[in-house]
């Protein structure tokens, strides 16, 4: 009996090494073929334009920093790092405003009664679905006769009001699972409705708020058709544009690895902000809104 439970739980210790095996060779198999684009990319900015044309090789022959260095100085009178500057100068504000609208607007929505709830709740989640498109025109206009064209302000302004509902949405479902009996606890040591949202709800939704951000940084760092609508002056562009002017060239010769070594500087701040932050998502999957 002793041999056939020892034989028994071997068999079972093999199988599970081999589904282990099995499983994770399935996942390297598909990290691999997900990440294939991004070490393509960075082989061939260090090519050149003939060999990335005529080399299938993901290593270059040669490390060569010119197209980083040309890139870099762009065709125009300005520097990449000009149109950096620009791109912060939309994406830092957009965060901070679409974070507290949308903070703001879900605590209400989930921690208040008022008239007309559900009626309002409603009327937002259905601009969810509404195609960005059909506001361009009404929205042009509108900033046209304000006089705010060739301003970063039409693409920061409607950050104020809430105008994404889908962290709207995000954040009511996360402030639904904190228990209600939190904020009651608070009311009877003389939190009033801030406090409580600064000092108890707050620490509980960094997972949800962390996401919101990495959300809305990247979205807005590739935004490419808003500043390209509102935008008329070179020195202002942001760097999605910047990278179809470079491949918008008089001369005729697009230089493919140095627009190639300017998109992937262009997308390291994100990939730097989703790493630093990637343990916040983790949280947000396991903690149910308690702590401690």
């Amino acid at each position: 009996m002793e041999l056939r439970k020892s034989k028994s739980i071997e068999s079972v210790k093999m199988k599970r090494k081999i589904n282990k095996i099995i499983r994770y060779t399935v996942l390297i198999a598909v990290a691999v073929i997900m990440l294939y684009p991004m070490f393509w990319l960075i082989g061939a900015s260090f090519k050149s334009n003939a060999e990335i044309f005529t080399s299938v090789s993901l290593f270059p022959k040669k490390i060569d920093f010119a197209p980083y260095i040309e890139g870099w100085k762009t065709k125009t009178e300005y520097t990449f790092g000009t149109y950096f500057m620009n791109t912060f100068q939309i994406v830092i504000p957009k965060v901070i405003f679409s974070l507290i609208s949308s903070l703001l607007t879900a605590y209400g929505f989930a921690r208040f009664d008022f008239k007309f709830k559900k009626i309002l709740f409603s009327l937002l989640m259905a601009t969810l679905f509404l195609p960005q498109v059909v506001t361009r025109i009404p929205l042009y206009i509108l900033w046209r006769q304000l006089g705010f064209l060739d301003t970063y302000i039409p693409l920061i302004a409607n950050t104020l009001f809430a105008q994404e509902p889908f962290f709207v949405y995000m954040l009511i479902q996360f402030l639904r699972s904190i228990p209600i009996d939190l904020d009651e606890a608070a009311t009877i040591d003389g939190c009033n409705s801030f406090q409580i949202l600064t000092k108890i709800l707050l620490p509980t939704l960094k997972p949800a708020i962390m996401s919101c951000i990495i959300f809305q940084f990247v979205w807005s760092m590739n935004d490419f058709m808003g500043p390209l609508i509102y935008i008329s002056s070179v020195e202002k562009y942001p760097v999605a544009i910047a990278l179809k002017m470079s491949i918008d060239n008089s001369s005729g010769i697009v230089q493919w690895n140095q627009i190639i070594a300017m998109s992937i500087i262009s997308i390291l701040p994100s990939i730097i902000l989703y790493f630093s932050a990637q343990k916040y998502f983790v949280e947000g999957t396991t903690s149910s809104g308690i702590k401690g």
